[in-house]
């Protein structure tokens, strides 16, 4: 089974017609400030979501009050709602209050003339602290080759060739969608052949085109299962520039409500809990593994920060201090090379 989150069932289109009409307005204004100053719609859906669910809260349990005027006490009975009644784990209350938050910034520094008194003082209330709720997943590299030949095996084309995009290239969910098959092509090669460099895509960050970053993909690794891919394809006369096109419509790309399918059902296959961001974790492990040196692997991810690069380790301590200490003292690791992973 997949990890379980936490969902909201609450801000139902009932519940939310009976909200303040003050705070929907609010609301409104605080999202149109967003796309202002180029939040992407993603982003700019999550602080919708977020915040309605403080709405509803605020018309079931605080008198349908006005934001404006909410206390300390208020939000703390929030916060504890979150907690203890609806089962939010403490990340999440953290980001649902980070959302008000922002909210409380907009009205402090935008609607100064209409609310001078106002002061936002939702991080005044000390937050729960983090507890894992989750167990993490680390995969081995039999339980995934596994699982890419189990696929392969059933004709599943597509998955498989998801799947191996995701751990060769080492992207988030999100981008494995946006990679066109003209990422793909022998002109797309480089460093002797050994990596796909794809063309400019839309990545995590601001602004409505996002960050834009030319990606890179282990060709040796993931040209079997794009071929399989591509001929199933021809074959059944889809044609879209998208690798993973939507059946609805092939103009656009697959959405991410499917990649989550998938999931559900690779973790049936594994037995295991899997979830995508596992694989940009496994690339990143078997990039250590190999004996890549940190700024190589920052740079085939394109962080801006080399401090990410152990963060996605799933390397434990001992394996990792063993690759440089031996009975025989000091030692360099072992260089595997691209073909070893």
């Amino acid at each position: 089974m997949a990890r379980k989150t936490k969902m909201n069932n609450i801000t139902t289109p009932e519940l939310l017609g009976r909200v303040d009409p003050r705070n929907k307005e609010l609301l409104a204004d605080f999202l149109d400030y967003l796309r202002s100053i180029q939040r992407s719609e993603t982003t700019i859906a999550g602080y919708k979501n977020d915040i309605e669910i403080a709405w509803v809260w605020c018309l079931l349990y605080n008198n349908n009050a006005f934001y404006v005027g909410w206390t300390k006490r208020q939000i703390v009975k929030y916060q504890n709602w979150l907690l203890n009644e609806n089962g939010n784990s403490p990340a999440r209350v953290k980001r649902l209050k980070a959302s008000l938050s922002s909210l409380g910034n907009y009205i402090e520094s935008v609607l100064d003339d209409e609310y001078p008194d106002y002061r936002n003082i939702i991080n005044k209330v000390e937050s729960p602290v983090n507890q894992p709720v989750r167990e993490k997943t680390v995969f081995t590299d039999e339980q995934i080759g596994g699982l890419l030949d189990e696929l392969t095996e059933q004709k599943e084309y597509d998955k498989a060739c998801a799947l191996a995009l995701a751990l060769y290239s080492g992207r988030r969910k999100s981008e494995l969608l946006r990679f066109r098959v003209s990422d793909f092509t022998d002109d797309k090669l480089v460093c002797g052949g050994s990596l796909y460099k794809t063309g400019k895509i839309r990545t995590k960050g601001r602004g409505a085109n996002g960050k834009q970053l030319e990606c890179f993909c282990l060709a040796k690794q993931f040209k079997p299962y794009l071929d399989r891919w591509l001929r199933e394809r021809e074959e059944k006369e889809v044609e879209s520039e998208w690798l993973f096109p939507s059946r609805e419509d092939r103009t656009r790309p697959m959405a991410v409500s499917t990649l989550n399918s998938w999931a559900k059902r690779f973790s049936d296959m594994l037995n295991a809990d899997f979830y995508w961001h596992a694989m940009r974790h496994m690339t990143v492990t078997n990039f250590i593994r190999a004996g890549i040196p940190d700024t190589v692997i920052q740079q085939y991810i394109g962080w801006s920060d080399i401090s990410m690069v152990p963060v996605y380790s799933d390397i434990p301590a001992d394996e990792q201090l063993g690759m440089y200490f031996t009975e025989d003292g000091i030692v360099k690791p072992e260089q595997k090379g691209l073909t070893g992973i």
